[in-house]
């Protein structure tokens, strides 16, 4: 579930390994290109953290933030 906080959406993935973790990213990467959004993101290993808000609108949390992490759950349930 996805956590509001300090006006960013915020969550947390575990995969079984980097290269899990690293293919998420890159699926994510093209889906948020197409969106014209871009995610803060930390990874390490098998740990990918998600921070979303929308920088055009004040570093806010969007509707924009809204499509681009229901999008990202989308591709993790799949």
């Amino acid at each position: 579930m996805w956590q509001e906080s300090n006006n960013k959406l915020y969550k947390k993935f575990l995969f079984k390994n980097f290269v899990e973790a690293f293919a998420f990213m890159t699926h994510v990467a093209l889906i948020a290109e197409k969106m014209d959004h871009h995610p803060e993101w930390k990874n390490t290993y098998n740990t990918l953290e998600i921070w979303l808000n929308t920088h055009s609108a004040g570093d806010i949390v969007t509707e924009k933030d809204h499509k681009l992490a229901a999008a990202i759950d989308k591709i993790n349930q799949a």
